[in-house]
């Protein structure tokens, strides 16, 4: 299994937890997003951790074409 196949392993299972004890989804997730960028500080400098946050943030449109992508 691929580090990212387990990360969307333990993201299913969390929220199955959370569903099961009664918390809505969406703040569920709001609430591990904020938990990983708080562990991540703690292993990164800030600048490396916002510019990849701000990579995710600017490519969140699955339909949107990139210049360095080709055709």
């Amino acid at each position: 299994m691929g580090m990212h196949e387990w990360a969307r392993q333990e993201i299913r299972q969390s929220l199955a937890q959370a569903a099961a004890e009664g918390l809505e989804q969406g703040l569920a997730l709001r609430a591990l997003l904020s938990a990983v960028v708080e562990c991540s500080r703690e292993r990164r400098e800030a600048a490396d951790l916002a510019a990849e946050l701000q990579f995710l943030a600017d490519n969140l449109d699955d339909e949107r074409d990139y210049s360095f992508m080709r055709p």
